[in-house]
């Protein structure tokens, strides 16, 4: 199963203070020479973590195949379109979110979709849609010519952090997911399934399958006993542990659990 680590955070960490360190572009080599598969960057509208900047100075000199997360901002494709990055991911997106919260609404925006994914195939650019484990999701998909899809494993990682973190709740946590022990653990396993037919779903139809959001040393190996996923972007976890054990160590980590 391949790697794809997600940088954004390092950038958060410099947007934190307005200035030019740590600088994202460093953490490419140090992914490389950690075993990282690929590169993950999401460019925002509103540019909370990367700018335009970081985005073609990856491009230009990353040894790693580069995955552009991008909303479906008109603006955000323009600019994507010229860098040409490996690959792009089409994800939902909101200002007021702090983070992506669920899969990209496929079935309500074909026609939109399918032209910014032609476009891109065009320039010799995949495209992958990050999505909710949903059959009729999964099936738009391939309607509209994406070569890939992404599970949004976002609730899998809630309901495990519910039900497994002896941690204090934060003032984020889901207030809706403050449930008995039992019912957490049907909730649970309910996820899981749907990402596991969903993945099934999903390569009968002959597309990839990756599955990202949320993933964490804690909480992966269910996801790795799924077969049918190849790929995993992980950030905020490697970020976080790379605070008090280093970047390369913190991926190297994560590679020897899904090596394991």
């Amino acid at each position: 199963m391949l790697l794809g680590v997600n940088i954004d955070h390092i950038a958060t960490l410099r947007e934190a203070r307005k200035i030019n360190d740590p600088d994202p572009l460093e953490a490419v080599f140090i992914a490389k020479r950690a075993g990282a598969d690929q590169i993950t960057i999401h460019l925002r509208e509103d540019r909370r973590h990367m700018h335009d900047e970081d985005i073609l100075r990856i491009a230009q000199s990353s040894f790693l195949p580069l995955n552009v997360e991008s909303s479906i901002n008109p603006e955000v494709i323009e600019f994507l379109l010229k860098i040409a990055p490996h690959r792009i991911t089409l994800v939902p997106e909101n200002r007021e979110e702090v983070t992506t919260e669920g899969g990209l609404d496929v079935v309500g925006n074909l026609e939109k979709i399918g032209r910014i994914i032609k476009r891109f195939q065009e320039v010799g650019v995949e495209v992958s849609l990050f999505i909710d484990a949903n059959r009729q999701q999964i099936q738009a998909s391939k309607e509209v010519g994406a070569e890939m899809i992404e599970l949004h494993t976002g609730v899998y990682a809630n309901l495990h952090l519910m039900l497994y973190s002896n941690l204090p709740r934060m003032k984020n946590s889901i207030k809706e997911l403050e449930l008995p022990r039992g019912e957490l653990k049907l909730l649970l396993e309910q996820s899981l399934g749907d990402l596991r037919e969903g993945a099934k779903e999903a390569r009968k139809l002959g597309l990839e399958v990756a599955a990202g959001h949320g993933l964490n040393y804690g909480n992966l190996q269910p996801i790795l006993e799924i077969p049918e996923i190849i790929e995993l972007n992980i950030g905020q976890s490697i970020i976080a542990r790379a605070v008090f054990v280093g970047l390369e160590k913190a991926i190297r980590e994560l590679k020897e659990l899904i090596k394991a």
